[in-house]
């Protein structure tokens, strides 16, 4: 869809209120006005309790609806208070991608005993000692549920590994030995093969595992009409599998459904062999560009902005490529935290917003608001406690501006304005489908900057200004319609025709 943005509604420190699904749906309307075009939901299933952001995955059917675990809502809200907020999304024309977790299986009801070899953690293809009986919770009989939507219990024999001993409380990782068990070999080779990852790792080779993930895919598809999914953690799963389910899926949707697998690694080549052995039917977060916004943010203006979208998904694959600035892992304090700085992250919004190529994610936490802990006053005073505070973003505004210039002048071809060391940007020459379209982007992460461009001839004598408010001149063409742009330091700058405003009208 043109002009398309992806919103991550959560990150990982949402107060614990059920009240997500009711906000969202509140806030379908604005949504729509800012230019979002799909919600990517949390794994809205049951956990391990009503703080679980979803990743401990219990029971998939029971999307807040059944007594377990101590709780029927889940951490965002009941299930008919998340099909509510799906209504609202799709009367306002926006899609809904469920973050979708098939990896792994935590919080069992009961334990069972089964032979397991202990693993090297370092290198799962390592054997440690001799294998032996272990117990761990790998019966999951959904006592609140009971046989609703499916009558399939997990069992020891639907694992490939666990990383729990109850017998010696250790809590190594183990490979659960018996016929036809083993590590999935279409994953990432990273510690010698990186099929386990936490928790009750699922065997998708298992004709019932796989029938059964089969199943609820279309049962999920059916009941809620999500529009697609967020694979989550794919380089931990065989990528055979992974494929023949989206190839499922999107049987039933006749073709329309969007996925977007989550492969964190830095290395581009990774990326483009799972799009390959998925038959391109992903898209990819683009993790090298995020890593690079990082770098760029922590090195200041010692950062060469030339390299911003070296060795990027979006620079080597643009049709595959999900680009975003941080999300929930990468937050502070998350599992992979990679946070970009503050400082740096209009101009990596400003990016990913303007540019022609890529699928941008706004993120819930950089839009809205974040949890952060403050230390203690008295950091001596062993009683005093470290407080959490919510604080709102101090980038909605500028992320707001982004997505106004994205709606009406990011059209047309572009040229990328990579030269300079500090001071790089790029030019969107507009298209006639949108009267007054066209901008030139600038960033800088050193000092004052400035670049002569020329839009062409047919642009001579026009006045373009600066839209974001962080320059008040203006730039007159001259007859060859070249002009001298400028960008404040450590700033982003969006220069649009003066008369641009009055055409809309």
């Amino acid at each position: 869809m043109s002009n398309g943005v992806l919103f991550q509604y959560f990150e990982w420190n949402l107060p614990d209120d059920g009240q997500l699904w009711n906000q969202l749906a509140r806030d379908a309307k604005h949504l729509a006005e800012i230019g979002v075009t799909s919600v990517w939901i949390a794994p809205a299933y049951k956990g391990g309790g009503t703080q679980d952001v979803g990743y401990g995955v219990y029971d998939l059917y029971d999307f807040g609806e059944f007594d377990q675990k101590g709780t029927v809502r889940t951490k965002y809200g009941t299930r008919a208070e998340l099909e509510a907020a799906v209504k609202a999304l799709h009367d306002n024309g926006i899609q809904i991608i469920l973050d979708t977790v098939l990896n792994h299986r935590m919080n069992g009801d009961d334990t069972e005993r089964f032979p397991a070899q202990p693993v090297a953690a370092d290198d799962r293809m390592k054997n440690i000692g001799e294998p032996r009986e272990i117990e761990s919770y790998t019966a999951f009989a959904f006592p609140g549920r009971g046989d609703k939507y499916s009558p399939f219990k997990w069992h020891w024999q639907h694992f490939s590994g666990v990383d729990y001993d109850k017998l010696t409380g250790s809590n190594d990782i183990f490979r659960i030995v018996g016929p036809g068990k083993g590590w999935s070999q279409g994953v990432d080779h990273e510690n010698g093969n990186y099929d386990f990852l936490m928790g009750n790792d699922v065997d998708v080779n298992n004709p019932e595992v796989a029938d059964e993930l089969l199943s609820w895919g279309h049962w999920a598809l059916d009941t809620f009409g999500f529009d697609g999914f967020r694979m989550d953690a794919v380089k931990h799963i065989d990528n055979v599998f992974t494929r023949r389910f989206l190839e499922e899926m999107s049987k039933q949707r006749k073709g329309e459904l969007y996925a977007v697998s989550e492969y964190w690694s830095e290395k581009p080549k990774l990326l483009e062999d799972f799009i390959d052995a998925t038959g391109g039917m992903t898209d990819l977060f683009d993790v090298p560009l995020h890593f690079n916004f990082h770098e760029a943010g922590e090195c200041g203006e010692k950062y060469d902005m030339r390299k911003l979208l070296d060795n990027s998904l979006v620079a080597c694959d643009p049709l595959h490529a999900v680009t975003f600035v941080d999300n929930h892992d990468s937050q502070p304090g998350g599992s992979l935290a990679s946070n970009v700085q503050d400082w740096f992250k209009p101009l990596a919004y400003a990016l990913i917003l303007l540019m022609k190529e890529g699928y941008p994610v706004i993120f819930y936490g950089d839009y809205y608001s974040v949890t952060h802990t403050e230390p203690a006053d008295d950091s001596d005073d062993p009683e005093q406690e470290d407080e959490t505070v919510r604080e709102a973003s101090p980038h909605r505004k500028i992320i707001d501006m982004l997505l106004e210039c994205r709606r009406k002048y990011a059209y047309g071809d572009e040229t990328r304005l990579f030269d300079h060391p500090a001071t790089v940007g790029l030019v969107r020459h507009g298209d006639g489908e949108h009267p007054g379209s066209g901008l030139v982007l600038l960033m800088s992460n050193g000092d004052v900057g400035t670049k002569d461009v020329c839009l062409g001839e047919e642009h001579a004598g026009e006045v373009w200004r600066e839209f974001t408010g962080s320059i008040d001149d203006r730039v007159t063409l001259d007859e060859n319609g070249k002009g001298t742009f400028g960008v404040c330091g450590r700033n982003v700058a969006v220069w649009i025709r003066e008369d641009a405003v009055s055409q809309e009208e």
